[in-house]
């Protein structure tokens, strides 16, 4: 089976324990985590041969990361080597009305330096059949944004499947450019396109009619995203699915889960979890798109299906703690079946 390649930046990620706030911590869980990572960790617990592209230094921290990757069956050879340091993010996880916080510290991170030219994509892509990035890659700087629409046009060139999670980031847009001025270009060259309930809306100014996103009280309709797939597939005709995560927001620890998916003039949607006492959120989406990915490798005539693993893949990522989704495809497939009881197995 040829390999999926995601391309984005890791971070050491350094978390309160438990619910403590910064302020009240004198320890911090250090963890590893990133977007394009995250969804390389899923597909390869499901079997599907990846390999993770960044640019890192050549220090301890990395080599600590790049082991951490190696862990979880993550190809990690192409990564080029070069910079001064290992981007990090601090985690201050919310309860009930209390929302989670996040302080990124990566101005400067080895892969803002990042260039078009620096990574072979050719020899990478030689033996990929799929190529995954997220908005975030691009906002980190302009060479990144660079890079990432490099690999894109060379992707497109060589027909591997490429797919894209908008995942808009205000607080990262901070080098003279916007979302709204660099994304189109970068998505223009995308077969799947995946976003959240605000995603379309930040980056393209796309939104549902008569919907408010941050008012969704526990409730998120597909039907009301299908208006978005279909402005999103007219923007960008070369996607062939478009695909939206729907989460309502009861409170930190209880949240909504779904999704649906735009295909061939035909909108899927999938059954809503109920999430009541999540352990760690972060990398929600990641986990979606890993399941998204392997659902349409191995399910390639079955949208739902595809779109029913991606979800019940991120209901279960809920429940467990770090960026990274640490379920089975067995595990993934029992609760599809229904069986969410939580039992212990023997």
């Amino acid at each position: 089976m040829n390999k999926v390649i995601t391309f984005g930046e890791i971070m050491l990620r350094l978390s309160t324990p438990g619910y403590q706030r910064f302020l009240q911590s004198t320890n911090l869980n250090a963890t590893f985590g990133g977007g394009e990572a995250n969804v390389a960790v899923s597909l390869a617990n499901y079997g599907i041969p990846t390999e993770f592209i960044t640019r890192l230094p050549e220090n301890d921290i990395a080599a600590w990361c790049i082991s951490d990757l190696r862990k979880y069956n993550v190809g990690t050879q192409s990564i080029i080597r070069g910079g001064d340091r290992v981007g990090i993010y601090f985690l201050e996880t919310g309860a009930v009305a209390r929302a989670s916080k996040v302080i990124y510290d990566r101005a400067d991170s080895s892969i803002a330096g990042i260039q078009p030219g620096m990574i072979n994509w050719r020899e990478i892509f030689k033996d990929a059949q799929w190529f995954h990035w997220t908005g975030i890659t691009p906002a980190l700087s302009q060479g990144a944004a660079d890079a990432c629409l490099e690999a894109i046009q060379i992707a497109n060139e060589m027909g591997v499947t490429v797919s894209c999670d908008l995942n808009y980031r205000k607080n990262l847009w901070k080098y003279g450019q916007t979302a709204a001025g660099i994304m189109p270009a970068l998505v223009e060259g995308c077969d799947i396109i995946l976003g959240n309930e605000e995603d379309a809306e930040k980056v393209f100014g796309i939104q549902p009619e008569g919907f408010d996103v941050s008012q969704t009280g526990g409730e998120v309709r597909a039907s009301e995203f299908e208006s978005v797939c279909q402005q999103l597939q007219t923007r960008f005709p070369r996607a062939k699915k478009v695909i939206i995560t729907l989460r309502g927001s009861i409170n930190a620890n209880h949240n909504t889960w779904g999704g649906c998916l735009f295909s061939d003039g035909r909108l899927y949607s999938s059954q809503r979890y109920d999430i009541t006492h999540i352990v760690d959120r972060v990398g929600g989406g990641d986990s979606f798109m890993g399941g998204l990915i392997y659902g349409l490798i191995t399910y390639p005539a079955d949208d739902q299906k595809a779109l029913d693993f991606a979800v019940a893949a991120s209901a279960l990522k809920h429940t467990i703690y770090g960026d990274y989704n640490l379920v089975t495809v067995a595990e993934v497939e029992q609760l599809m079946k229904g069986d969410g009881s939580g039992r212990v197995s023997r």
